[in-house]
């Protein structure tokens, strides 16, 4: 029990001036460049040049919304619950929003930085909070990692580029679940994997992962994402990529421009079609022709704009996700502008045995709701399609 009295203490920030008792307390931080070199092709946005560079190309905050959408969840329980927040943009905008009584930690700032999580983490701990929550992407974890180890649980929104690790809910509303089956329902606590990407590997098509710790978060199998698994370099799936690559390259059709996501499987349909593709990129391709290069989302409108088009996606192996993780530049916006009926999905059969369902979180709840409502085709050999549906 935690009991919070409306006066300026030295450091803090006390929002709500009324005394009060509060039954649970929670850490909120939200790293407010998360996920913004996604839709421009940037697949990142760790340190200062790539991010001004994202900017430069016309990237859009999107992690405050994805705080937002994780706390409105949460309003019915304003009464029982206060959080601990950083100052600004990295909580407590959003917290405010919401209608939560929160202490800031930290001062506003108009660029924040790795420095600036790790602080307001520690002081979250020092605030003896019963959760911490973070909105960001692996770079984001890891940064929490290295300021609170196992002192605090901790579990992770999901609004960066690359989120390879097992701390994450699947997307902000099952963070919300998440999080009052913990502080209220008795879930337990796992130790869950922080991967550690090499960005610049990543920009280069190179997919560079290793351990980096373990954070303590509540686990519940349905709402978090396990670790991303890469695809078996084996003879029969480098058989079973080729034979999904004919497929589909015998039903491609003339006039028609086929948006490739990233992903080994994808590469193989280029492969055959004697052409590089970007392994960690979007390509377009017409009449089985190269068309363009890890577009960015402008330049997937720009160029489909009243054009018959396809998106052909593989899972990301052992999450399930066909859009939102890694490909935020195949965004709501191309993806409506396509149509629902025209999303064809690619997997090998050993990566379907790895997956209970196929998942969206692109971001636009609307969206997301009407795919789960539908049957996407999947690819999964020569001549072998069927239906699956999105969870």
């Amino acid at each position: 029990m935690y009991a919070f009295v409306g006066v300026k203490k030295e450091g803090i920030n006390v929002c709500e001036k009324n005394e009060t008792t509060y039954v649970k307390t929670l850490g909120v931080i939200v790293n407010p460049v998360a996920g913004m070199g996604g839709a421009v092709g940037l697949k990142g946005t760790d340190g200062k040049e790539i991010l001004k560079q994202a900017l430069s190309l016309g990237a859009k905050p999107t992690a405050p919304m994805r705080a937002i959408s994780f706390l409105s969840e949460l309003t019915a329980l304003k009464d029982k619950l206060h959080l601990f927040v950083g100052a600004g943009t990295m909580g407590e905008e959003e917290a405010l929003r919401c209608g939560f009584s929160c202490t800031v930690f930290g001062e506003k700032k108009p660029e924040t930085t790795s420095d600036d999580t790790m602080e307001i983490a520690r002081r979250i701990v020092e605030a003896k909070a019963d959760l911490l929550v973070f909105c960001g992407g692996d770079g984001t974890a890891r940064d929490i990692l290295d300021a609170v180890g196992f002192r605090v649980p901790v579990l992770g929104v999901p609004t960066g580029v690359k989120m390879h690790s097992s701390v994450f809910a699947v997307d902000p509303k099952a963070a919300a679940k998440i999080v009052v089956g913990f502080l209220w329902g008795g879930l337990l606590l796992r130790e869950a994997e922080v991967m550690d990407i090499d960005e610049n590997a990543f920009r280069a098509g190179r997919v560079s992962a290793n351990l980096y710790g373990y954070l303590l978060t509540p686990y519940e199998p349905y709402l978090i994402q396990s670790s991303k698994m890469e695809s078996p370099i084996t003879e029969s799936e480098l058989r079973n990529q080729a034979a999904i690559a004919l497929h589909v390259i015998e039903h491609m059709k003339p006039g028609v421009i086929y948006i490739l996501g990233p992903g080994t499987t994808t590469r193989a349909i280029a492969a055959l079609l004697d052409v590089e593709k970007t392994l960690l990129g979007v390509d377009l391709f017409l009449d089985k022709k190269l068309i363009a290069r890890d577009v960015s989302e402008q330049q997937i409108l720009d160029t489909i704009r009243g054009r018959s088009t396809q998106i052909i996606v593989t899972p990301i192996g052992g999450q399930g996700f066909i859009f939102g993780r890694g490909n935020q530049q195949i965004s709501p916006r191309v993806i409506r502008s396509v149509g629902l009926d025209n999303i064809v999905v690619v997997a090998t059969q050993s990566k379907l045995r790895s997956l209970k369902a196929l998942r969206v979180d692109t971001g636009d709840e609307v969206l997301d709701a009407a795919l789960r409502k539908r049957k996407i085709k999947v690819i999964a050999d020569y001549k072998r399609e069927h239906e699956m549906l999105v969870d």
